[in-house]
């Protein structure tokens, strides 16, 4: 069985925050009203960075601000947001580092907390074939319902979808010789905890500080 190579997205591949950054975008286009969305955007992110999130609470909120718009407008605002916002986040060390693994012959694949509606396209521009986000509802039309469906793809739901993904390809975790994951956040300590390599990704200090403390190794994709 070849290996396995798993990445975050946010703060990891990415020097942003993809979902939040979406939300600012709204916010700079007009396209919601800046004092309340932006008042709730920041409360949701300040406890993300504090490990106290809840996921589906954010989700739903999330997810609700996706649904405001039909799906043809949805899709061009989107359009925008990835030529302005995503695509000059993009840093050649995370490209490099994702093609590493694709070059080694490894199974990769980006596991986000971030809604799949959000980071589909972003896995895409990295070339990553398998991408695991939370999953949103749609409608028969193809408009977002602004409901989550099935369990957060955070903290041990990571763990939880990483296998059912790998039981939909045939295949098992244990199966794999080595898997590594990439992270920056302590929020991923549980899924960091059971692969083989795990690598502190422009770590936070909660991260930084556990890294150590286990002798994991620590990389920074962004400092240049």
């Amino acid at each position: 069985m070849k290996n396995l190579a798993l990445f975050d997205l946010d703060h990891t591949l990415l020097p942003i925050d993809s979902d939040y950054e979406w939300g600012e975008f709204l916010v700079r286009i007009g396209a919601v009203d800046e004092t309340a969305f932006r008042r709730r955007n920041d409360e949701f992110f300040a406890q993300y960075q504090a490990g106290v999130l809840d996921p589906v609470e954010y989700l739903e909120f999330a997810l609700g601000t996706l649904a405001r718009f039909p799906r043809a407008e949805l899709d061009g605002l989107y359009a925008r947001y990835m030529a302005e916002v995503i695509e000059p986040a993009i840093k050649p060390k995370a490209l490099a580092l994702v093609r590493q693994h694709q070059e080694a012959g490894d199974l990769v694949a980006i596991i986000t907390a971030t809604n799949y509606h959000i980071t589909a396209p972003i896995a895409a521009r990295f070339g990553v074939e398998h991408h695991i986000g939370a999953v949103p509802e749609y409608d028969a039309a193809g408009n977002l319902t602004g409901r989550l469906l099935g369990t957060p793809t955070s903290g041990p739901g990571k763990i939880t979808h990483m296998h059912a993904w790998l039981e939909r390809l045939g295949a098992r975790f244990e199966e794999f010789e080595s898997c590594h994951f990439y992270s920056d956040s302590h929020n991923d300590l549980p899924l960091l905890s059971i692969v083989s390599h795990p690598v502190a990704t422009n770590p936070s200090a909660k991260l930084a500080a556990h890294a150590q403390s286990q002798g994991w190794p620590t990389i920074h994709l962004f400092n240049d």
